[in-house]
């Protein structure tokens, strides 16, 4: 739990009587790669910590195309934010892309959680600013920059995905086709 509790301790600090008492409010489980978390048209009623492993969160489009939207490592959180604020069914699935330990925190005890330790209620509203200043700096880098441009700051920001993720969704992620991205990074390695 040491590492979800550094999350924490990144935005706000937290005494000892109240790691206790969020740690009583969260669940780990252990998920074996190709474990979806939670598929499209259902509500999402958690939030995921990824202590170990990867996932990552995309929607499939009616040409059945998939569309990635994020990838979440060690130490980061996922969910389908429209769904788990609005309580309404969500169009996102979140899928366990390599074997990993998950700690969930259901959108009811992060209720409780706010009542009783407002600090939190700081912590989440810090997580959402950033996730919203990255998802508008994704679009805006999906609107003016080129593939290549956008692999590279994919690599700064997930270093160690490149080896770990199945290229085409890397490629989904950035919005080109498989053939294209492979095409790409060839020569991209070839510079």
């Amino acid at each position: 739990m040491a590492l979800i509790l550094e999350n924490i301790a990144q935005h706000v600090t937290l005494t000892q009587q109240e790691q206790e008492l969020f740690l009583s409010k969260i669940v780990t489980h252990q998920y074996k790669a190709k474990t979806i978390l939670l598929n499209s048209g259902e509500i999402c009623k958690h939030s995921y910590f990824v202590n170990s492993g990867i996932l990552r969160s995309f929607n499939i489009n009616d040409n059945i195309v998939e569309h990635v939207l994020t990838f979440a490592c060690e130490g980061w959180w996922i969910g389908d934010m429209y769904s788990l604020l609005s309580q309404k069914p969500g169009n996102l699935f979140i899928e366990v892309l390599e074997d990993a330990e998950v700690v969930l925190l259901s959108k009811e005890n992060q209720e409780i959680l706010y009542r009783e330790i407002p600090k939190l209620e700081r912590f989440f509203r810090i997580l959402t600013e950033n996730s919203l200043v990255a998802n508008q700096e994704r679009l805006m880098d999906n609107l003016s920059l080129t593939a290549e441009e956008r692999f590279e700051k994919f690599c700064k920001k997930y270093p160690t995905l490149i080896q770990k993720v199945a290229q085409k969704q890397i490629a989904s992620y950035l919005g080109v086709t498989p053939e294209f991205f492979s095409k790409m990074k060839s020569k991209m390695l070839r510079k």
